[in-house]
């Protein structure tokens, strides 16, 4: 595909520069599209067509030196045939991890929505970068739709936005904004000369916090966590205490990070409580609703993030419960005057020019740190247009439910037992295998629970029957985090679930 041939030479005309032939293009057109044609084809029928096929495994696991032996990753001076490549496609997808699986259940983000995915072919075919309206002018134009949208889902009347890539981005965006909001001179003058500052959040939040801290030099001892209540949730009381500590230790508290729907837990902190105490002091609540965000999309459980409207900004995510896809991230901000650009423009001449023949306004990409940037809000878009607000309102619920049921079967099942009852979609159990039943809950019994998970989890993935997380959480030893996204997802994958988990570990 990237080779001219010999024959090019022979051209009436031929130019040569540095012996490079300059006469037509190089690439082979047609075997390129046929090449597309061939792969589309595999993807077809082995990724879409199969993704909710239950008989199909969920992964076919292999140690990393095998399959570094089977995939054959050299790469060498002279490329590979049509027929090795296509072979490649195919190796790549087997022996990668299904996550559109109805029984995929691992992480925070599962299953397959079609418009999302339709609308990925387009931008990677189109290969766009959302900074100016003349390079971009769909992009551009839908991101502002559906930020003006989600934005009304927050209940803020007005206000601004930005895609990023990912949840964790955003975070270290809402972060760099309340410091810069807090001081201004920072932009030009750097750390030096600034007092301490110090920001909130609870021992259940997101680990990108600190590495937020970290990357900005605000330093992870800064970073006052707050205690959170038996569910997980912040306590409003510990962070007022907080805040009047680092006031009286001489630090300039600037910012609140509260947590709707917590990684593991799948708890909402008390968002009203905690703007109260943000109003007092005058500090910037940020909500990283990385996860819980599309809860706002029900009319049945948007009260979970009651109080999100008098937050400053928000972390969103469509790609988790909305499955817009990896990635699709949104940082919003209730501030409308102009603070995101403000905060991160540095007015590249060559790229924003000012004198353009058409409304610059539209150039967004200088509220962002990046330059090239990903068209993310057109996968939202598409599938918004394609579900309505209802279809992706039905598909909040039906998770929830889905929640709800697995919870009720846990109950009733010998070995089976709940850390707490389940808020959103995240139902955390133990597994307790037929040896231990009859012991104390003592340290013996605590350790050799630990142990459990990580081997039965072993066994399921060398299964490929299924994907379910584990995790040792807060001083509580390892336990399954059960995650419910996809619509795929039924009833019978429930049961099929406590099912298999008691098979693999019948002999524990």
């Amino acid at each position: 595909v990237g080779t001219y041939k010999p024959e090019m030479l022979q051209k009436k005309n031929a130019v040569l520069v540095d012996g490079v032939v300059l006469n037509g293009p190089i690439t082979d057109s047609k075997a390129g599209e046929k090449f597309v044609e061939e792969a589309c084809k595999i993807i077809m029928e082995e990724v879409i067509q199969k993704a909710n096929d239950v008989t199909e495994k969920v992964c076919e696991w292999q140690a990393p030196e095998t399959l570094k032996t089977i995939l054959d990753l050299e790469m060498r001076d002279t490329g590979e045939s049509h027929r090795k490549l296509l072979q490649l496609c195919q190796d790549v997808i087997q022996y990668s991890v299904k996550t559109s699986h109805p029984r995929f259940f691992n992480q925070l983000y599962a299953g397959m929505d079609y418009y999302s995915l339709v609308a990925r072919f387009i931008t990677e075919a189109l290969n766009p970068s959302v900074y100016t309206y003349e390079v971009s002018p769909v992009f551009l134009l839908v991101e502002e739709a559906v930020i003006k949208k989600m934005i009304e889902f927050i209940g803020w009347k007005e206000g601004d936005g930005i895609f990023n890539p990912g949840g964790s981005v955003s975070n270290i965006y809402a972060m760099n904004l309340a410091r810069y909001k807090f001081c201004p001179e920072i932009k030009e003058k750097g750390l030096s000369g600034l007092p301490r500052l110090v920001l909130f959040a609870s021992e259940e939040c997101h680990y990108s916090m600190k590495k937020a801290a970290s990357f900005l030099g605000i330093g992870t001892e800064n970073i006052y966590f707050i205690k959170t209540d038996e569910r997980g949730k912040m306590i409003p009381e510990e962070l007022e205490k907080q805040v009047q500590r680092a006031s009286k230790e001489g630090s300039a508290p600037f910012l609140v990070c509260a947590t709707a729907g917590t990684t593991v837990l799948g708890a909402f902190d008390p968002l009203d409580e905690i703007a109260d105490i943000c109003e007092k002091h005058g500090l910037w609540l940020h909500v990283d609703a990385s996860w819980g965000g599309s809860a706002l999309i029900s009319k049945k459980h948007c009260k979970l993030l009651h109080g999100i409207h008098r937050a400053d900004s928000v972390a969103w995510n469509p790609h988790k419960m909305l499955m817009a896809g990896i990635q699709c991230c949104a940082l919003l901000v209730k501030d409308n005057s102009g603070l995101l650009k403000k905060c991160y423009s540095a007015q590249a001449a060559y790229l924003f020019q000012q004198d353009k023949f058409y409304d610059v306004s539209y150039d967004t990409g200088d509220k962002s740190i990046q330059c090239s940037r990903r068209p993310d809000a057109f996968k939202f878009w598409l599938m918004w247009k394609a579900l309505g607000t209802a279809g992706l309102e039905e598909r909040v619920n039906r998770a929830l439910a889905l929640a709800r049921y697995l919870a009720e079967e846990i109950k009733k099942r010998e070995g089976f037992q709940l850390l707490l009852e389940p808020e959103y979609a995240n139902v955390c159990f133990w597994y307790i295998p037929p040896s231990l039943r009859k012991m104390e809950e003592g340290p013996e019994f605590w350790q050799k629970l630990h142990l459990v998970a990580p081997i039965i989890k072993e066994r399921m993935m060398k299964k490929g029957s299924m994907m379910l997380g584990y995790q040792p959480h807060q001083g509580k030893v390892n336990f399954f985090r059960q995650v419910i996204i996809s619509p795929q997802v039924s009833r019978e994958d429930m049961d099929f679930l406590l099912d298999e988990i008691e098979q693999l570990a019948k002999d524990l």
